[in-house]
């Protein structure tokens, strides 16, 4: 019984049960601080590689 609920959610938004299984395996134990501490972090290292590509893209001119 305790399936069903995580196979009705994947069959409501359409995605496939094992992204569920792989969201849950990395994000469950997460509290929202941490989440939104991931958020910045990953927004923070978005924005280094677009420097280094373009520095990149500079040196090679």
């Amino acid at each position: 019984m305790k399936l069903l609920l995580p196979l009705k959610i994947c069959r409501q938004y359409g995605m496939e049960n094992s992204t569920f299984y792989q969201w849950r395996d990395q994000y469950g134990g997460m509290e929202a601080s941490d989440s939104k501490r991931l958020k910045q972090l990953e927004a923070e290292n978005r924005k280094l590689k677009q420097i280094f590509a373009e520095l990149s893209l500079k040196s090679q001119l």
